[in-house]
């Protein structure tokens, strides 16, 4: 996931602060060149770094942080406010049209990403905002680019406008925009053709488009992959076309997050939204507060629920829970807790939301797929009745184990793999337990299947 190296760093920073206990201007020096160095290694532009530093570094000297009980404590929240800050303060949300149809217009590279974006974005107004979205194909040069969108279109259920790719954008876009009036469809979602580097023929006719359609938004879909790249993309595109917003995408895979940090500081115009998976629903609303939590280990609780709100049974959930904390937490139990958890997404995406979640606990995945899960099913209906209900009897037998392997077509190892899951599980809930207010009142992740 980004930020995880970014992070990782950033919270050494602050753990050996926290152990000095009553800190200096020294200290803070030091921990702002390491804070520095770490900002940079994750590819964040340099005068973004200089500005940060030089913010947190005036705020940490002041009197009331370094005479203050709880000095680190109070370091962290400077950090923490300034990383929102710089990531824009809050969330920006879509300009929607308050007569006819709201036009947002898709710019940006080939290969960023950005029809897929175009399809998850319609899916998220058309789920969340209650809205009837238009997809309009107007890349008519890319080799089957019409078609991607249609498929796309089909997958989540929102209807395409093409001519295909003989007529120009401008005419495209005009008429789609028709289209969606005479249809009664209320947002209207372009889009345009990328290329595979900047050239004046692309931005001459992101511009025509532009005018024609007169559009409420035009999101800048921006590879966060590519690091300092992506801040020149953005800066180029937004002074041709004056941008209202960006769409990061890739941000679960393994880049370093610098272009999320840089982004907003350098073009002054906000993220609006970011990709975080592969699946048409692993979409996001970018929300800085939440995301700077995220990168210093705080969590995200907030988002962890709206997820949890949208694919889980709350009944279901509660009874798990409650399971969990009575020492009744069967093996089918377990099984329908990895089901509703895989609803939710990666497993290790939901550790990344949960404050104080130790390191190796992220790393641990569940239920690593549909493989994953169909290898548990099987090893966990290879139990008798007596053992999925008393797992107790199943972790000291290894004459039990070995039947068990044998009967799912697994390993030792897979059952051995299970029992641990089932084990830590139980352990997680005690961690989650400590962040209700009060014993037995469903506290934050009452929604939750764990």
């Amino acid at each position: 996931m980004a930020f995880e190296g970014l992070g990782e760093k950033l919270q050494e920073t602050f753990k050996k602060l926290r152990g000095k206990g009553k800190l200096g201007e020294k200290d803070i020096k030091e921990a702002m060149r390491e804070v520095k160095l770490a900002l940079l290694e994750a590819d964040v532009n340099f005068k973004v770094v200089k500005k940060f530093v030089k913010n947190v570094s005036e705020k940490c000297v002041g009197s009331e942080v370094l005479e203050s009980l709880t000095p680190a404590q109070q370091v962290i929240k400077i950090v923490n406010d300034e990383l929102t800050t710089l990531m824009g303060g809050s969330k920006s949300e879509i300009d929607f049209s308050g007569v006819g149809p709201t036009v947002i217009m898709m710019a940006g590279l080939q290969g960023a990403g950005k029809t897929t974006m175009t399809g998850k974005l319609a899916l998220q107004l058309r789920k969340n905002y209650n809205k009837r979205p238009l997809l309009v194909a107007c890349d008519i040069y890319r080799p089957a680019a019409i078609k991607q969108l249609e498929i796309v279109g089909k997958q989540i259920d929102v209807p395409v406008f093409q001519m295909g790719d003989k007529v120009s954008p401008v005419e495209i876009a005009k008429e789609g925009i028709k289209y969606a009036r005479e249809n009664s469809l209320n947002v209207v979602i372009i889009d345009t053709a990328g290329r595979l580097h900047i050239d004046e023929e692309l931005m001459t006719e992101l511009k025509d488009v532009k005018v024609a359609v007169d559009p409420n938004e035009i999101l800048l879909v921006v590879d966060s992959m590519t690091g300092q790249d992506a801040v020149n993309v953005a800066e180029t595109f937004n002074e041709a076309l004056d941008i209202s917003g960006v769409v990061l995408t890739k941000l679960d895979g393994d880049t370093r997050g610098g272009a999320a940090l840089s982004i907003r500081e350098i073009i002054q115009k906000p993220i609006k939204f970011i990709g975080v998976g592969e699946k048409m629903n692993d979409f996001e609303v970018f929300h800085p507060d939440r995301m700077a939590s995220r990168i210093l280990g705080m969590g995200d609780v907030l988002s962890l629920i709206e997820k949890a709100q949208e694919a889980i049974d709350e009944k279901e959930a509660t009874e798990l829970s409650q399971k969990m904390l009575e020492n009744d937490f069967t093996y089918d139990d377990y099984l329908t807790a990895l089901e509703q958890m895989k609803k939710l997404g990666p497993l290790n995406k939901i550790m990344e939301m949960i404050p104080g979640m130790p390191k190796e606990m992220k790393d641990i995945d569940f239920a690593a797929g549909e493989k994953e899960l169909a290898k548990v099913k099987a090893i966990i209906q290879s139990m008798t009745a007596k053992e999925r209900k008393n797992p107790k009897l199943i972790v000291g037998s290894s004459t039990r184990k070995k039947r068990i392997a044998q009967g799912s077509g697994t390993s030792l190892q897979a059952v051995n793999k299970l029992i641990k899951g089932h084990d830590m599980m139980r352990k997680q809930m005690k961690q989650f337990k400590s962040l209700t207010k009060k014993p037995g009142k469903k506290g934050l992740f009452g929604k939750l299947p764990f």
